[in-house]
């Protein structure tokens, strides 16, 4: 298949409000997704690239583990993230149910270490959809998890891991789950303005 070079603003329409952000591929408004593999933050950052507005990046206080201001400045300006780092773990889910129940800001980001069970995933369903029905915002959730994801109840899972050559960087992404999507995998490459998205064949990942 022709790899498909990528702008900013190639959204598809569709009825339920969607945020794009590589090519066609798209992410349901107010709905939690899963993204896990060892360039989930990448893609994370990808997302908060391609939206407008404050993101809030909530990740263990008692990990050392930081987003580093110079790469992010690759994908996302750094100065619209709030990072909030509880140093309780049952704080982590909490923060990001409150903040999507708000509707203030469309992104919410929580970096987590493990994936979570199904009752706090619809919880976090819930609060988003409350957050579009009376903030400002039809708020987006993103949970990062470690390995090949789990979640339960997510509204679609995301594996994204390195995938660089000798001589260029790159990253293989797959859709594991979707609930409208079959299982797919591309490579993303790094281009002058945005990205490159070439499909591949599928794996057994999925």
């Amino acid at each position: 298949m022709t790899a498909q070079l990528l702008s900013r603003h190639s959204h598809p329409h569709k009825s339920q409000p969607q945020q794009g952000f590589l090519g066609d591929l798209s992410l349901p408004l107010c709905r939690t997704h899963e993204f896990c593999g060892n360039a989930r933050r990448t893609l994370a950052m990808i997302v908060a690239g391609q939206m407008a507005g404050p993101v809030f990046w909530i990740a263990p206080g008692w990990l050392a583990e930081r987003l580093n201001p110079e790469v992010m400045t690759r994908f996302a300006n750094p100065g619209r993230f709030t990072f909030v780092s509880p140093h309780r773990a049952e704080d982590l889910l909490w923060i990001m149910e409150e903040v999507l129940r708000s509707g203030g800001v469309p992104l919410v980001v929580a970096d987590i270490p493990a994936p979570p069970a199904l009752t706090p995933v619809r919880r976090l369903h819930l609060a988003a959809e409350t957050g579009a029905a009376e903030g400002t915002n039809r708020p987006l959730g993103l949970l990062l998890t470690p390995g090949d994801g789990g979640a339960q109840g997510v509204e679609s899972r995301w594996h994204m891991a390195g995938d660089h050559g000798l001589d260029a960087i790159g990253w293989a992404l797959s859709r594991l789950r979707a609930r409208t999507q079959p299982p797919r995998s591309w490579r993303v490459t790094p281009q002058a303005a945005g990205f490159q998205l070439t499909p591949r064949a599928q794996t057994s990942e999925a």
